[in-house]
């Protein structure tokens, strides 16, 4: 008997322990934002380093991304039913990155839509991530299985329950990156478009050129807040200076290593600029970007012997 009541207060202390103590914040009229951390993924934060919202509407609530574990997503449709009586009616996925869609189990029953290519991206590479999940944060991700979009979404208008979305399809991040604008409050869900304070990541990138045009794109919409995919919450064109900032000299750094014939080994040593030694990551996300983006560059700079006279 000892043994099964030290067994069940095992059992109990462990799921305490694994509590994201998730915390929605009201940022404007019936808009709220769970702010991640702008650390890498770890076994201490369970991966919790997204920012997700939800927007009220006369209809129910739409659910901004569901985070990087079903036991975060079963988190926040808690924290959703704490903040607001109304039902969940639709989830929206910005990309397919794992920390923004291994919650979707805990929405069953609920509409969740996508761009197109998101979907098909999250059907072609989201066992594989969701695998890396578990071994970078562990027990955190138990349970947790890939559930795909069920529904499609276009670049253009969507309302519900009498608030209007402004939706844009955006390529830069992942080729496939929405954002929302909720024309009722300015508030910009911006995706992963825009990082600030947090350095980028680069993996599925189509282009640094593709995603300084959709910063372009993104800073013409009237917004009045900015929620970065991760980093705090601004009031001002703050995130976008320095994405186009942070861009530039990672572009600028790999278009003169590859006419220069430089190792990638040099590049992920280069010095950081130190307007950028605050950014969260750098290093780190240096390295990745390197390995990600390098070769491309490299390709680009070679001189093809055969179209020459």
């Amino acid at each position: 008997m000892r043994w099964i009541l030290f067994l069940l207060a095992l059992g109990t202390g462990f799921a305490q322990a694994l509590d994201y103590h998730l915390q929605p914040r009201q940022i404007a009229e019936g808009v709220w934002l769970l702010e991640g951390s702008t650390d890498n993924f770890a076994a201490d934060n369970g991966g919790n380093i997204v920012n997700v919202g939800f927007i009220e509407t006369a209809d129910g609530v739409v659910v901004i991304d569901t985070g990087p574990s079903r036991r975060y997503g079963e988190a926040l449709r808690r924290s959703i039913e704490k903040a607001t009586s109304k039902p969940v009616v639709r989830v929206l996925l910005t990309h397919h990155h794992p920390d923004h869609v291994l919650g979707n189990q805990a929405f069953a029953g609920v509409p969740i839509a996508a761009l197109p290519e998101t979907t098909r991206l999250l059907a072609e590479q989201g066992d594989a991530m969701a695998e890396n999940m578990y071994r970078l944060v562990g027990d955190w991700m138990r349970g947790t299985e890939v559930v795909l979009p069920t529904e499609e979404v276009q670049e253009g208008t969507l309302e519900i329950g009498g608030r209007r979305l402004q939706l844009a399809a955006l390529r830069g991040h992942t080729g496939a990156d929405l954002a929302i604008l909720d024309e009722r409050t300015g508030v910009l869900f911006a995706s992963d478009i825009l990082f600030y304070q947090r350095a980028l990541t680069t993996p599925n990138s189509p282009g640094l050129d593709v995603w300084l045009a959709d910063l372009d794109q993104l800073e013409a919409l009237p917004w009045k807040q900015i929620v970065p995919g991760h980093g705090p919450l601004t009031t001002d064109a703050a995130p976008f200076a320095q994405m186009r900032d942070y861009l530039g000299w990672l572009d600028g750094l790999l278009r003169q290593g590859a006419e220069q014939g430089a190792e990638m080994n040099e590049l992920i040593r280069a010095p950081i600029p130190e307007r950028f030694a605050q950014v969260s990551l750098s290093r780190y996300e240096l390295i990745r970007s390197v390995s990600h983006l390098y070769p491309r560059y490299e390709r680009n700079a070679m001189v093809r012997v055969d179209a020459n006279p």
